[in-house]
């Protein structure tokens, strides 16, 4: 297998995981060699692990490591499969040295993948299906504990297992490529920012897989994206009522999905009024056209440049999203934010907007003091203190407000979740249920109707 690495010329040969096999591949039989089975066998297991995978460890993690390989063979049929969303139009078959090169290492890639590991198991049956045949606890268990990104390293490994020569295996990589992007970002949709060096089990695990500089690490990994292993698969049609609010966040989302301009959204209102669902929704919905979301929390704005630099020259639209957004008038975090919105040197890249939710407005703390002429604090120039605090939200150019819906409203969201979940119930009973409700709740939400639905549907199966 170590032949087999020397010979690639565009895809990494520095990974762990590869390094132990084609170490233990070369050592014949020795205690060496079953130190190294011992090893592969486990680091394949935590892989498994970490994306809730079965059967055949060995292609879903050689699929893996083909997927989020960055090199520039990856990153040109990334590109093309871009400018096709942009253009409508299909990427013509490319017939370069580079397309060349991919394909050369397509055929050697090819042979690691299909590499018997049978003939190195020595009578230890075990050590070879816990490789090539690994059992877990059942299809519907694997089924749930399956991450996004498991699901289309399965999906990949299996377009991979019916190549039947380099050609089909080399465009099985050429459509993953197209479809889904090169690097962990082709596998997942949703990220969070971890910054320090310390990094989970879990993590440890992904990174000896297939380490990704570019996408883990700035400023020698002092940030790195983290992705969502699991996310909710959301739709904005099951988010009932408020039709104004979710077309005005469509309408923005698909014109920056299309190349057009788009504004940065602020989501603001009452609480549990489907704010943060909404944007969860986008996410599910449109993820399959390259759109990624990174969320970032009020301590961590001080990266926001640095989370930039590492995606604005890819070929996905980011939205940057801040939850419950708000701050204190002491708090000066949000300086950062307005530099990024609007005001630095460098502009915002084109595949960037920023989406926020607040229960806020004005989304920093305002007091009469700001306004007051009568304070002794030192302010002297108090109308240019005002005008900063008031002047963050006014970069948002997408302004959505959501208010707690009323009783008409209330009844008509119970209805439709009490369908959705099979709540067998009276409707003149239901309406009363939710009247109660919300008298003790001191009103209804959004959140507090799908409350009040679990409620209803607890109490019928606690009376089966």
């Amino acid at each position: 297998m170590q032949k087999l690495l020397d010979d690639l010329i565009l895809y990494s040969a520095d990974n762990k995981i590869l390094e132990i096999a084609a170490a233990m591949t070369a050592s014949g039989d020795t205690g060496d060699s079953r130190r190294l089975q011992r090893k592969l066998t486990k680091s394949l297991l935590e892989f498994a692990a970490l994306h809730g995978l079965a059967g055949n460890l060995w292609h879903d993690y050689i699929a893996y490591y083909i997927a989020t390989d960055l090199n520039p063979f990856s990153l040109e049929e990334e590109r093309r499969a871009a400018a096709e969303r942009e253009t409508k139009t299909a990427p013509e078959a490319a017939d370069t040295t580079l397309a060349k090169l991919g394909a050369m290492d397509c055929s050697v890639l090819r042979k690691i993948f299909n590499w018997d590991w049978q003939k190195h198991a020595e009578g230890q049956s075990l050590w070879s299906k816990a490789i090539t045949a690994c059992r877990r606890a059942g299809d519907a268990a694997e089924a749930e504990s399956m991450t996004d990104a498991g699901r289309l390293i399965c999906q990949f490994a299996q377009s991979l297992e019916a190549a039947d020569s380099d050609e089909e295996f080399l465009q099985a990589v050429v459509s993953f490529y197209r479809q889904n992007g090169a690097g962990e970002l082709g596998l997942s949709k949703a990220f969070t920012l971890r910054t320090g060096s310390g990094a989970t089990a879990a993590e440890a695990a992904g990174n000896a897989a297939c380490p990704d500089a570019a996408e883990a690490a700035a400023s020698s990994g002092k940030i790195r994206l983290s992705a969502v292993r699991k996310t909710e698969d959301i739709r904005l049609s099951d988010l009932i009522g408020y039709e104004e609010q979710k077309r005005k966040l469509v309408q923005n989302t698909e014109a920056f999905l299309a190349g057009k301009p788009a504004n940065n959204v602020l989501l603001y209102g009452d609480g549990g009024t489907g704010k943060s669902t909404s944007i969860r929704a986008i996410c599910s919905q449109y993820s399959g056209e390259g759109l990624r979301i990174i969320q970032i929390y009020r301590h961590q704005m001080q990266h926001l440049s640095s989370i930039i630099d590492i995606i604005k020259n890819r070929n996905y639209k980011f939205i940057i999203y801040m939850d419950d957004l708000s701050f204190e008038d002491f708090e000066t975090e949000y300086k950062y934010l307005k530099a990024v919105i609007e005001g630095g040197l460098e502009p915002r890249p084109k595949n960037v907007l920023i989406y926020a939710t607040s229960n806020r407005r004005h989304l920093i703390k305002e007091t009469w003091k700001d306004r007051s002429d009568m304070d002794n604090d030192g302010e002297i120039h108090r109308g240019d203190s005002m005008e900063e605090k008031l002047s963050l939200a006014e970069r948002f150019g997408v302004q959505i407000y959501s208010g707690k819906p009323g009783r008409d409203q209330v009844h008509e969201i119970v209805e439709a979740l009490a369908l959705r979940e099979n709540v067998n119930i009276d409707l003149q009973k239901l309406h009363q249920e939710a009247t109660k409700w919300e008298i003790r709740r001191g009103g209804v939400s959004g959140r507090s109707a799908r409350q009040f639905i679990d409620y209803m549907k607890g109490l019928e199966e606690n009376t089966k």
